[in-house]
């Protein structure tokens, strides 16, 4: 919805933003999804990368709706919990190499 919106309205800088990241976090999650019960590293992962998700997506989306950022850490917070679960990935795919 939100890259519908942002292809066909004005003033749309956020939708744009919501779009990407959801587009680029959802088929990570549905791999680390369906990989995560084997490891606990890409289970941490799957976990930071919805919540961060969620949190600095609804920022943008409160943002974009209202016109004011109600929650004004969400999106750094956001951001952080993103980047951590980012770096889980690697950090597990470092671990299960070394473990093979």
């Amino acid at each position: 919805m939100s890259g519908a919106g942002a292809s066909h309205g004005t003033n749309v800088r956020d939708l744009a933003a919501i779009s990407v990241i959801c587009l680029a976090h959802g088929p990570a999650l549905l791999a680390l999804g369906l990989h995560g019960v084997r490891s606990r590293w890409f289970g941490a992962a799957a976990l930071l990368l919805v919540l961060g998700t969620l949190v600095f997506v609804s920022d943008l989306a409160l943002r974009q709706g209202l016109g004011v950022a109600p929650l004004p850490l969400a999106a750094p917070v956001g951001g952080v919990a993103m980047i951590g679960g980012w770096a889980l990935v690697v950090l597990g795919a470092i671990a299960g190499q070394a473990t093979e």
